[in-house]
């Protein structure tokens, strides 16, 4: 493969660096799509073709696509935007353009268990509107639809250093979990396989299904410390939320994230596809432990 056959957006973030990897290991040389060259380590600068911009900017996206035969898509909208829905249908619209123009072939979509729902689910939404955009446009596509990430952890280590997981979701309903590397190793296997073709829906469920209690559970072995959960109800969330200054749609866009999607069965079942091998266990002894052991000082 050439520089021309394989973009990738988010090339510094969790699965896109890892993507970027496996993609220099298999003898590929990606373009990448990035706003900050220097956030890329210098072994990756000179294995890629850097395209310099913003991802929210369609006329970059429009032109740094084109002529790339499969992209990796991942919205990079944050939860904090205050339309989030309508900005990550928005960003996406220059690769949308890029696929009905037919400079782009293939579209690997990062998105999300629970744009299945199409509505209802808060920010996942907007990865629901990217989805039926690519579609409507009639790319070939694969949506790979992920479970919750382990690494949405590391955004509460003063918790965890208290012995405190704090979540809005039912704390005894299991969902499943993946690492993002996981994620990553799924999205390449995608990119480098040039023989699909058509709409495919992958689920990266993770290797089990994992309830926030169960997660305490497996934390406080890791840690060597006793971790409980703390269930949040949607209304305090809301309360947090607005008096940290977030616009209300914005707050409405994490909160139904969770209240969306409690009760959700995934619309792809656990099987040898969906399923990756990396354990809770594993991943925070190697990534969360020294940070909880930093944070608790």
């Amino acid at each position: 493969m050439t520089t021309d056959d394989i973009a990738v957006t988010t090339p510094t973030g969790r699965v896109g660096s890892r993507v970027v990897r496996l993609l220099l290991q298999a003898g590929v040389r990606p373009r990448v799509l990035v706003r900050d060259p220097g956030r890329l380590d210098g072994a990756t600068r000179e294995g890629v073709d850097v395209r310099r911009g913003d991802l929210t900017d369609a006329a970059f996206v429009r032109e740094a696509t084109a002529g790339a035969r499969t992209v990796f898509w991942v919205d990079p909208t944050p939860h904090t935007s205050p339309d989030p829905v309508e900005t990550s249908a928005r960003t996406a619209s220059g690769l949308v353009d890029a696929v009905r123009a037919g400079d782009v072939e293939r579209v690997v979509l990062l998105s999300s268990v629970g744009a299945e729902l199409r509505r209802g689910a808060g920010h996942i939404d907007g990865l629901a509107r990217i989805e039926e955009a690519l579609d409507a446009a009639g790319a070939d596509a694969v949506h790979l639809r992920c479970a919750y990430f382990f690494t949405n952890l590391l955004q509460d280590l003063d918790g965890l250093a208290r012995g405190e997981l704090t979540t809005a979701f039912a704390p005894d309903a299991p969902m499943p979990w993946a690492d993002p590397r996981d994620i990553g190793d799924v999205a390449a296997a995608r990119l480098l396989n040039g023989a699909w073709r058509g709409r495919t829906v992958q689920a990266v469920h993770g290797p089990e299904d994992l309830s926030f209690a169960r997660v305490a559970e497996v934390l406080t072995e890791v840690l060597g410390r006793r971790v409980r959960t703390a269930a949040v109800r949607d209304d305090d969330v809301r309360a947090a939320l607005g008096a940290a200054g977030l616009h209300p749609t914005a707050v409405e866009g994490i909160v139904g994230m969770a209240a969306g999607t409690r009760d959700l069965v995934p619309e792809q079942p656990r099987d040898v596809v969906t399923t990756t091998p990396t354990t809770l266990a594993a991943w925070a002894w190697t990534t969360l432990r020294p940070l909880v052991g930093a944070a608790a000082g």
